[in-house]
């Protein structure tokens, strides 16, 4: 892909009616830079992604406002109305009371009347004002799921978020949800890649009309809970040699032919790029069977806390 091509991403459409382009840019970072950041969503809006995910937690919405309002003056856009932007509400804020105050917050940081999708980033909740990461065992409170879900359904109807969702939800928590919902949640996004395929939660999400969205689709490669199990991997080093890809976009690829959408992070401009060109090629039977042989292990065991939550959070699918 050249340097002035832009990519036509395809969308899918949510339960909403709103449509969500299959691929966006994460803004999560260890150690995030504020004009990296906002350089990042700048070439990459050049290049055609419309979708940009953010959280509270990233402590990206500045940069990502910032960045959208250059690329409204820039005219690489013509209005805001062209991007899908997606937040996150963070454990602290994980209580009725404080998920309408959070979103407005968010709004305000990133200089937006609305966004296209809100999530509950983990189905945990935190004691009010604590924000020091990883959370310890007593930071922990019980998670009104129920009263929170009210709260973030309050928000779409008030056109504050045209759509809701969440994150890191096994299919148990999903069902919890479903018991009441009024709306029901448009997305789940939660940890997918080769080396750890969520095949049950995919089929459970697909039957349920819920749009999955990968993060780590790469295996969140140095970051401190990641690896390089997927861009090391021998079988998919095959597979891309073959198709004439790199590891990345086979990967990526392998996730969009799942029915999924996709949240990828490069601050890299040839990186940023490359990420799209994956709709030029489709993989065989033969990959797929590749695919299948890779060893599977969850990278995100801890989530935010400082010990293992799978248990608490029913993180199993």
């Amino acid at each position: 892909m050249s340097s002035t091509t832009k990519v036509a991403v395809p969308n899918v459409v949510l339960q909403s009616s709103i449509s969500m382009p299959v691929i966006g840019l994460g803004t999560a970072a260890e150690s995030n830079d504020g004009e990296a950041i906002k350089q990042a969503v700048i070439e990459a809006i050049k290049v055609g992604y419309r979708h940009f995910d953010t959280a509270s937690a990233y402590e990206s919405e500045q940069a990502l406002g910032e960045a959208i309002a250059e690329s409204l003056k820039l005219g690489l856009i013509g209005s805001r109305d062209e991007l899908f932007i997606t937040s996150k509400l963070w454990l602290p804020d994980n209580h009725p009371h404080l998920v309408l105050p959070a979103l407005q917050k968010s709004l305000e940081t990133l200089r937006l009347d609305y966004l296209d999708l809100y999530l509950v980033h983990w189905p945990m909740s935190a004691k009010p004002g604590t924000w020091k990461v990883p959370f310890e065992q007593e930071d922990l409170v019980p998670f009104d799921l129920k009263g929170v879900w009210t709260s973030m359904e309050e928000c779409q109807n008030m056109g504050l978020t045209k759509s809701i969702g969440v994150s890191n939800f096994s299919t148990k928590k999903l069902e919890d949800l479903l018991s009441f919902a009024t709306i029901p949640p448009s997305v789940n996004q939660v940890e997918m890649n080769a080396s750890w395929q969520q095949k049950n939660l995919t089929e459970y999400c697909k039957a349920k009309g819920i749009i999955i969205t990968a993060y780590s689709p790469l295996g969140a490669q140095g970051t401190r809970w990641g690896s390089n199990d997927v861009i090391d991997s021998e079988l998919l080093k095959d597979i891309a040699q073959v198709h004439g890809k790199t590891v990345a976009q086979v990967s990526l690829r392998w996730l969009y032919e799942q029915g999924v959408t996709i949240v990828v992070k490069s601050y890299n401009k040839e990186r940023i790029k490359q990420n799209l060109d994956i709709f030029d090629f489709s993989l065989t039977n033969d990959d797929y069977q590749k695919i299948r042989q890779i060893q599977q292990e969850r990278k995100v065991k801890n989530g935010p806390a400082g010990f293992d939550v799978i248990d608490l959070w029913d993180g199993e699918n």
